[in-house]
Order: C-alpha cells, then sequence, then structure tokens
C-alpha cells in the first residue's frame, strides 16, 4: 500500500497507541487499579488528534495526488482504518466506565474477556505488517478475529442470562454482558480495517464474503495464466447495490477481458442467473455464458462471458451514424426473431400503470414539487396526477397483449451490446427476464435513449430519429401479428417510463420535460375512443423531440 511518510508515522504512534489501551484494559482485568482506569480515561484525546491528523493528511493528498502518485484506494483505506483504531480506543473507555459500576472488586468473566482481548492485540500487532506488505493472507487473519470474539460473547451471553434468572450478583453479570459485547465490537472494528487492508490491495471496495466469492469465481477461470497474474477493475454499480468488475490479465487490460464478475445480494444474482440461463435455453448465444456461481450467506457472485463489443448507448453518443443504423438494424432482426420464436397465444397485461403506482412515492421523494392536488384554471378542473393513475389503472384492467413472448424486462440501451466485426447483438442484466407484453421491452428502449442527459441539438436529433425508426418497427410487427391494442399499451408503457424514470434524473428541467409526458399521455389515454382503437396514435415525434 502507497503510503506518504507523514501519513504512514502518524498511523504507527495510532497503532501503538490502540495496542497499549488494550494493554492498559487486560492488565485492568487481571488487577484492577484506578491509576491504570486513569491512563485509558485520560487519553482519549491523544488518539482522536491522530485520527484527525490522519485524515486530513489523505484529503491533502487526494487533492494534490496526481503530484505525488498517491493511490486513492490506499488513502481511502488508511482513513477508515485510521477511524476504526480511534473507535477501539472510545470502546476500551467504555468497558473502564462499566467496569467501575462492579459491586464486587473484579468482573465475573475477567478470564474470558482477557482471552479476547488477547486476540484484539495480537490483530493490532499485524495491521502495520499487513499494510506495508500488502498482506492479503495477513489481512484475512485480522478478519478472522471477529467470529471468534462473537462464539465467546455469545457463550458468556448465554452462560450470564441462566446466572440473572437465580439472581445472584445480577448488576455484576449485567455488567459482565456489556463488558462483552464491547469487547465483541472491537471485533467488528478489526473486521471492518481487515477489509481495508484488502480493498486497497484490490483497488476497489470489498468485504470478506465478496473477497471469498471472488477467489472462488477466480479459480473457475480456465486461463493460461496464474491467478496471481489477474487483474480485477471495477466497472459499475448498479442501482440495485451490486458490483460489476472486469477480470483482464497483467500487461493485457488493453486487450479487453477474460471475464466480467458480479456480486451483490443473493435473490439478485439468483434472478441474473435464473435469466441467464433462461436465455441459454431459449435464444442460445444472445446472452452471456455463465462460467461460475458462488452464495457465501446472504450474498452471491456470478463470473460470465466478457462479450466483445459497445453498448447501444456508447454507439449511440459516441459512433459515426452509420455504425448507428447498423446496430439498429440488427437489433430490429433479432428482437424481430426472438419475438416470432418465443411467442406463445397466453394473453398477459404488464400492469403499466401498477408498476408506477409501486414506484411514485419514490418519484415524490426526489421531486416532491411533482405532487400536487386538484385544481382549478380558468374555470376548468384539472385532475391531479394521481387522480388520472387510478382512472388510467382502472382502464387498463380491461386491456390485454393478445399474446406473450419472452421479453427482456430491464431494457435499457446500456444493457444491449453491439459487436460490429461479428455483426452480432448481446444481452446483458437479465434478471427482470420472463414472458410478457412485448410493449414493455419497446417502452423502456424509446425511453432510455430520451432520458440521457445531453443536450447538444445535433445528439438530441440523433436521439429522436433513433426513437421513431425503433417506434416505426415496433409498430409494424404490432400491424402484423394483429395487435390491435399496440398503441394504447404503448402509452401506457411510456408514461410509466417517463414518469418512474425521473426518480434517478435531478436535472429539473429533464425530469419536469419527462413527468409532464407522461402526465399527457395519460391524459391522451384517458380521452380515446375505445370502440375507435385503429385511430389511436402515439404522438411520437412530440414526445420525443427536444
Amino acid at each position: 500500500m502507497r503510503i506518504p511518510k507523514n501519513i504512514h508515522n502518524n498511523l504507527r504512534f495510532l497503532i501503538a497507541e490502540v495496542g497499549s489501551q488494550v494493554s492498559s484494559l487486560q492488565a485492568y482485568l487481571d488487577t484492577p487499579s484506578a491509576s491504570v482506569a486513569r491512563r485509558i480515561l485520560d487519553r482519549s484525546g491523544y488518539a482522536y488528534n491522530l485520527m484527525l491528523r490522519i485524515h486530513d493528511s489523505c484529503h491533502h493528498q487526494a487533492i494534490k495526488a496526481g503530484e505525488s502518485g498517491a493511490d486513492a484506494a490506499s488513502l481511502r483505506a488508511i482513513e477508515s482504518i485510521a477511524t476504526d483504531l480511534e473507535r477501539i480506543t472510545g470502546l476500551c473507555r467504555e468497558c473502564i466506565q462499566q467496569l467501575d459500576q462492579l459491586q464486587y472488586r473484579r468482573c465475573p468473566c475477567a478470564a474470558t474477556c482477557t482471552c479476547m482481548l488477547g486476540r484484539i492485540s495480537r490483530g493490532i500487532d499485524r495491521i502495520e505488517h499487513a499494510i506495508r506488505r500488502n498482506d492479503t493472507g495477513l489481512a484475512l487473519k485480522i478478519g478472522r478475529i471477529k467470529p471468534r470474539l462473537d462464539k465467546a460473547s455469545r457463550k458468556l451471553v448465554k452462560k450470564y442470562t441462566a446466572g440473572l434468572k437465580r439472581r445472584k450478583r445480577a448488576a455484576d453479570l449485567v455488567t459482565g454482558m456489556f463488558l462483552a459485547h464491547g469487547i465483541e465490537q472491537m471485533g467488528d472494528s478489526m473486521l471492518n480495517i481487515s477489509e481495508a487492508i484488502i480493498s486497497a490491495n484490490l483497488g476497489q471496495p470489498i468485504n470478506i464474503d465478496r473477497y471469498h466469492s471472488l477467489r472462488a469465481s477466480i479459480e473457475q477461470l480456465d486461463t493460461a495464466n496464474n491467478h496471481s497474474d489477474l487483474v480485477v477493475e471495477p466497472i459499475a454499480e448498479t442501482r440495485s447495490g451490486s458490483g460489476i468488475s472486469g477480470i483482464s490479465t497483467t500487461g493485457q487490460e488493453d486487450s479487453g477481458f477474460v471475464a466480467i464478475y458480479k456480486d451483490g445480494k443473493k435473490h439478485k444474482l439468483r434472478k441474473e442467473r435464473r435469466g441467464l440461463k433462461s436465455w441459454q435455453e431459449i435464444y442460445p448465444g444472445l446472452a452471456p455464458k455463465i462460467l461460475s456461481y458462488h452464495k457465501r450467506g446472504q450474498s452471491a457472485a456470478l463470473l460470465i462471458e466478457h462479450l466483445a463489443g459497445l453498448t447501444f448507448e456508447q454507439i449511440l453518443l459516441h459512433e459515426p451514424p452509420r455504425l448507428l443504423r447498423q446496430t439498429l438494424k440488427q437489433l430490429n432482426r433479432t428482437l424481430g426473431k426472438v419475438w416470432r420464436e418465443t411467442r406463445t397465444g397466453k394473453p398477459v397485461s404488464a400492469g403499466y400503470m401498477r408498476q408506477l403506482s409501486k414506484r411514485l412515492e419514490e418519484v415524490y421523494t426526489i421531486h416532491p414539487d411533482f405532487r400536487q392536488e386538484d385544481s382549478r384554471i380558468c374555470g376548468k378542473s384539472i385532475p391531479s396526477f394521481g387522480k388520472l393513475l387510478k382512472q388510467a389503472h382502472s382502464l387498463e384492467a380491461g386491456i390485454r397483449a393478445p399474446f406473450s413472448v419472452y421479453i427482456h424486462g430491464d431494457f435499457n440501451v446500456d444493457n444491449i451490446i453491439y459487436d460490429p466485426l461479428e455483426k452480432k447483438i448481446n444481452f446483458i442484466d437479465l434478471h427482470r427476464s420472463r414472458h410478457m407484453d412485448y410493449v414493455q421491452d419497446v417502452s423502456v428502449f424509446m425511453v432510455s435513449s430520451y432520458r440521457l442527459q445531453v443536450f447538444d441539438a445535433p445528439l438530441r436529433r440523433r436521439i429522436l430519429m433513433l426513437t421513431q425508426e425503433f417506434y416505426r418497427f415496433a409498430a409494424a410487427y404490432a400491424g402484423k401479428s394483429g395487435d390491435k391494442t399496440f398503441e394504447l399499451r404503448l402509452a401506457l408503457g411510456l408514461a410509466r417510463s417517463f414518469a418512474t424514470s425521473t426518480r434517478f434524473i435531478l436535472d429539473k428541467s429533464l425530469a419536469s420535460a419527462m413527468f409532464l409526458r407522461a402526465r399527457y399521455l395519460l391524459e391522451q389515454v384517458l380521452a380515446a375512443d375505445l370502440r375507435k382503437l385503429k385511430s389511436f396514435r402515439v404522438p411520437v415525434r412530440e414526445m420525443f423531440v427536444g
């Protein structure tokens, strides 16, 4: 870990101070003494000041990191380590204050707590070595202190709970439980320190469970290189909290990744895995292959094939018009084939208004000014958005897609990849895939391109052109399939996507434009004559211009 000298020196002083405090607490448990207690209580400011110096130095170093070449991940790790070290000194003081409540001179759990503190002391002694040597193995040993302290603490609590029922030395037993809990919390800090060191070594935030999952996943890779030659590079964080990293080989980063590693909550990754498997069965070659899947506690990790190419978003924003036309043509061809081959005769309802209702409070949290009551303008009643939504919900109950197809489920422009060399489309992020109304994917795709926060006029015209072309493709498919309610469902789907997408947009102008479009579409649907569906059209150009 790369640390400037002044930060390293203050960290050494802080480690020494924390080690001294823990040793003093051990000594107090062996032989209670007012002078030892005072030594712990009176030195609270020293550790705190050292922590502040480290934080300030890391902050200043991060500002001029370009000049010194200091590693940002290392600086974040040192700040975190300093915070947890200072927390341990605070817990030592709390333990002394608890021990002062004892009716008897000696704590009933002194021997066990002294042993627990011994583990903390040994862990503290390892911190500097683990940092200096970038030793992940030593960091893992520091992290293993926590489960051992947890186990010892649980035994004490169980023992003392039984003692409390006998009502003997109850006050001292309660003090003993608080003391054990305080030392157990020191184990939490040691785990945090362990994870900070490992994160700095890997160059990205990671916890122990994630590390073990990553290691197990990497072992599944069939590479000519040693596993130690593999480099993990963070790519993105999803809104659901999953982390996405690319795995490449040392010195070969420019040639692309050998695999993509994704980790997060187990239920999310389980859905992703299920979606990938389904696509492999239904339409082989469209989704990336699963290389490995591991679960640990409530977390899971997925290692998948890396797909060559560019996302649709990258092509839309940065590539020549010729490549964009080629990509859209191939996307339409692929979608048409998927829809034809996976089509079932079962009518379905996506429940666009139900989806919107579930997310509306999140929208109002970000944009409270969107929440408005019924009003009147020049004597004309203006219903609130909520009232329009309820009316549209009732109307939608009688409308169903005449058939279902297998859809992506989260068909944003950054979840589609095109390989210009192979002229091939691929899908990623497939945890919401299922048989459903194809209009769900159509509406999400159209709005995901509109909501891109790009204000360059030529690019906005390009987005409009793309949206119109994609709409014409989908409308043509609906016409050939005899789908008479396509336009009405598209209006509802677009209203849903326009409104719910605003919860991710802080730009007030763009968010307001999208929310007003959602309202306008609901008004158009409610004003439509359902007996003349052939005449109803979504005003695509008006919705997506500007």
